[in-house]
């Protein structure tokens, strides 16, 4: 590589750092390009050099947190076969998540209005996703009582649930899983 490309690459993962701390500490709706590229050390110029728009920017600066930040992945619950065991292990899994990076989603939650448009869809959809893994092993035969477990499952996955159980009810998260499979399994199969 040569030392222009490297320099170009260092500018880039400067401004990637800056938005991520920014969206970390202030929000994404209080961060500005200015913000950025003040914290960055670069011009404004600069930043939409590297990324045109919002959702260039706000895709890197999420897979660089990411990369320290696994994803639940509920394909790995799927596998499981009993439904109380894959909704403990898809919520131990989720409220892993939630602990390793609950500032960061706080912030995220907080200012969803400001995320751009298709990492909104992309994180509704990964929501969704968790949801059905979670229901869809239970044999629920009604239309209701599907629409019921599925509502629960969600109940259970949702970062807002977790952080009401634990920052703020003082749950473990051993205790918080418990609590919510015992509500999701209590609803009768039919």
């Amino acid at each position: 590589m040569t030392r222009r490309a490297e320099q170009v690459g260092e500018t880039r993962q400067r401004i990637v750092d800056a938005a991520v701390h920014l969206h970390g500490t202030v929000g994404p709706a209080a961060t500005s390009i200015a913000a950025i590229a003040d914290r960055a050390g670069v011009t404004r110029l600069t930043v939409y050099r590297h990324f045109p728009d919002d959702t260039a920017l706000f895709t890197a600066c999420s897979q660089d947190w990411l990369a320290r930040h696994p994803l639940p992945r509920p394909d790995q619950w799927a596998q499981i076969a009993d439904p109380a065991e894959r909704l403990r292990a898809g919520l131990a899994d989720l409220y892993r998540f939630y602990r390793a990076g609950a500032r960061m989603i706080a912030l995220i939650h907080r200012d969803f209005d400001a995320v751009p448009a298709p990492i909104r869809e992309a994180r509704q959809a990964g929501e969704r996703q968790q949801a059905d893994v979670l229901a869809s092993a239970f044999a629920d035969s009604g239309r209701r009582q599907r629409r019921m477990r599925r509502a629960l499952a969600a109940h259970a996955a949702a970062f807002t649930t977790w952080r009401s159980l634990c920052e703020e009810q003082g749950l473990t998260e051993e205790e918080a899983v418990a609590a919510m499979t015992a509500l999701v399994t209590a609803l009768p199969a039919n």
